[in-house]
């Protein structure tokens, strides 16, 4: 009997080969969702990720952490955060599958915006309109913005325009 225990024993993992074996290698739905509904609620109160870091009292970097989910958010700190941002804590799990508020409502949809945003190039974006003078940064979003109608012309004229094309005239015909 002692010689199948020490056998059964010596066969068992360490604790550490446990926990290793069954730690998730990606983020839990749940703290995707609520680092997505952070980032949506700083982008819509018009706060940047130092800002709120600054409010709360970490760095910006380990608020990406937090709305990339690469870092789960403590009980505590969503409080400072849903504080600083003037907003109840349940305002993050709003469209979380299996909250009861999420029942009534419907999931929430996933803003590409903040995806966008939380990327790499999108950060680097931002640094770099942040970085010019407002006046030129103001004449960027006009080009954005003029840009956008163009494409959206086009989208309408799909079917007569191919990429690389010019546009035809209203009055000429292919």
């Amino acid at each position: 009997m002692q010689k199948r225990d020490a056998l059964l024993e010596s066969k068992r993992p360490p604790a550490v080969m446990i926990w290793a074996k069954h730690k998730p290698a990606s983020p839990h739905s749940a703290d995707m969702h609520v680092g997505r509904q952070i980032a949506t609620v700083r982008v819509q109160s018009d706060v940047s990720q130092a800002q709120l870091a600054r409010f709360v009292g970490i760095s910006f970097q380990q608020l990406q952490k937090y709305e990339n989910a690469r870092n789960r958010v403590s009980a505590s700190m969503l409080y400072e955060i849903a504080t600083s941002l003037g907003v109840p804590v349940s305002r993050f799990f709003e469209g979380l599958p299996g909250n009861d508020a999420a029942r009534e409502t419907g999931p929430l949809p996933v803003d590409e915006r903040i995806d966008f945003i939380a990327s790499a190039e999108g950060r680097r974006l931002i640094e770099g309109l942040m970085n010019l003078h407002p006046r030129v940064r103001g004449r960027m979003a006009a080009l954005i913005a003029a840009l956008r109608e163009e494409v959206a012309i086009l989208d309408t004229d799909r079917g007569s325009v191919t990429i690389g094309e010019p546009a035809l005239d209203a009055g000429k015909t292919a």
